[in-house]
């Protein structure tokens, strides 16, 4: 996936799951396409293939498991994200925590299977043992801030820096995003200014109440 990226998580919100995902991941394709800007979407995993079937943008799973096909009952393998058509998944959200050692494992055979992983840290601390797992993206999400109306480049913007410089000690070859209360393009501006190389955000477009607007004003963050 290209950066500066903007990845949006549809979660499970009632505003975008079946029909309303497609319409939603569509305002996105045109919306990244109109200001020529890297977005990435991450729709319920029930909406998975047709969103991937419908748009032209990556499209990733929220999460998924280190398990195999076959007989594996309510679990999401590496395998079956692929075949719906993902470019990757998302790993150890905030509300959807891993064992570091089953995180370890899943972004390892995700990039066996060619599978790009976007792995949540809540801090400093966490985001420098998840680097060394070689993750493609890092994202550093404090949970307080989660869903909330104040941004974690205003709110601490010291975990955004620390985080970018761990990482790139730790693993060059990462690429360290931000998320939680990320609502704006100045938001999203600060986030650039930091160092990271994109967002993670989902309720500030999802729960808007004009999701286009909010994710046309979003980009306009990445302008230089």
């Amino acid at each position: 996936m290209e950066t500066p990226l903007l990845i949006l998580n549809f979660k499970a919100y009632p505003e975008a799951v079946g029909p309303r995902a497609l319409e939603l991941a569509r305002i996105a394709e045109e919306e990244s396409e109109a200001a020529a800007k890297a977005v990435a979407l991450a729709p319920f995993i029930g909406d998975l293939a047709q969103i991937a079937d419908g748009v032209d943008l990556p499209v990733l799973a929220q999460h998924c498991d280190d398990r195999r096909g076959g007989s594996q009952t309510g679990w999401v393998p590496p395998e079956a994200v692929r075949a719906a058509g993902a470019a990757g998944t998302l790993l150890n959200h905030a509300e959807r925590p891993l064992p570091e050692a089953t995180l370890r494992a899943t972004v390892k055979r995700c990039d066996a299977l060619g599978l790009e992983t976007v792995v949540c840290a809540t801090d400093t601390t966490a985001a420098q043992s998840m680097a060394a797992m070689g993750p493609t993206f890092l994202a550093v999400e404090p949970p307080e801030l989660i869903g909330g109306n104040v941004s974690v480049t205003s709110a601490n913007p010291r975990i955004v820096q620390e985080t970018v410089a761990q990482v790139a000690r730790i693993n060059p070859d990462v690429h360290t995003l931000c998320g939680a209360g990320i609502k704006t393009g100045a938001d999203v501006r600060r986030a650039l200014e930091l160092g990271t190389e994109g967002v993670l955000l989902a309720s500030g477009v999802v729960k808007a109440s004009t999701p286009r607007h909010a994710l046309a004003e979003l980009l306009t963050g990445f302008e230089t």
